[in-house]
């Protein structure tokens, strides 16, 4: 665990966001090198890159605040910061700049603050929000510069699986998206008032907040090892056979999701829950009917 990579000018670098940024940049690279192969402008896509990590940032920070468990406290982070109570570790708390709570175990906001919602560097983002509002803005985009919206598409979902890869290291360096205790070889361990060790120690799993966690699975390194082999799938097999545009974008939110799915139910963080799912669960299922749906109906077309 390396939540800050180095300090600048006395300001923290984090690691999450680091590799999100390196992410971003071989995604991007990898986006235009596809164009050209495929006779479209490299241009394009490289501007799609930069409007859609902006839009996926936000979408993603939206359905964190919306669907999370955290709305309210949001709300009343503005309204009334006295009936706020986070459920989260101490470093969570200090990151948000709150004041813990050791009777309680709670974190209190120390001030009024209307814009909270907004503040993703704190941590709060859920993938599913960031890939419909890139996935919205980038039809839109592509239809404006008149590329072939499924050829672009099929660009587009290789270059997001890659970048996911890099996404979840950042998490693994910055300790969150962490697993359920296992006695596996496998297994890691997390330092003392990490994420996963105050989660334990509130758990009753641990004695004492201090204490290094127990093993537990590396879920962020599944995702990304998953995601790798979905992209090496998507480039060196599918790309090279698919009997339809759009083929390759299907495919990539379908293993994601089933991916997904499968991976959440090794999760310990909190993440909010329906009906004993996960938000992410929640969202594989339809995605995963969608595309059935249009697997059946483009490769008619």
């Amino acid at each position: 665990m390396l939540p800050t990579l180095a300090e600048i000018l006395g300001e923290p670098i984090p690691a999450y966001f680091t590799f999100l940024l390196i992410g971003f940049a071989f995604a991007t690279w990898l986006a235009a090198r596809l164009a050209k192969k495929d006779g479209l402008d490299p241009n394009t896509f490289i501007d799609l890159g930069l409007f859609s990590v902006i839009l996926g940032v936000l979408g993603a920070r939206l359905l964190h605040v919306l669907v999370d468990g955290y709305f309210w406290d949001y709300v009343h982070l503005c309204t009334d910061p006295a009936q706020v109570a986070w459920e989260i570790t101490v470093a969570q708390c200090e990151r948000a700049e709150g004041i813990w709570d050791a009777s309680r175990e709670v974190c209190q906001p120390s001030r009024r603050d209307c814009f909270a919602w907004a503040a993703f560097w704190r941590g709060g983002l859920t993938y599913y929000g960031g890939l419909i509002a890139a996935s919205a803005f980038g039809i839109w985009f592509l239809k404006r510069e008149g590329v072939p919206i499924y050829r672009g598409m099929d660009i587009a979902a290789i270059s997001i699986s890659l970048g996911l890869v890099f996404g979840r290291l950042g998490c693994f360096l910055g300790g969150c998206c962490f697993g359920t205790h296992t006695e596996q070889a496998f297994g890691v361990t997390f330092p003392p008032f990490s994420p996963a060790s105050e989660s334990q120690w509130r758990a009753g799993l641990l004695r004492a907040p201090h204490l290094p966690s127990l093993p537990v699975h590396p879920t962020q390194l599944y995702e990304a090892f998953g995601c790798l082999a979905i992209t090496g799938f998507l480039l060196c097999w599918l790309r090279p056979k698919k009997r339809f545009d759009g083929q390759v974008m299907l495919a990539f939110i379908g293993l994601y999701a089933v991916l997904r799915f499968t991976l959440e139910f090794w999760r310990a963080d909190e993440r909010g829950e329906f009906l004993g799912l996960s938000t992410s669960q929640l969202l594989a299922i339809p995605a995963l009917v969608l595309v059935a749906t249009l697997w059946r109906r483009w490769h008619r077309e």
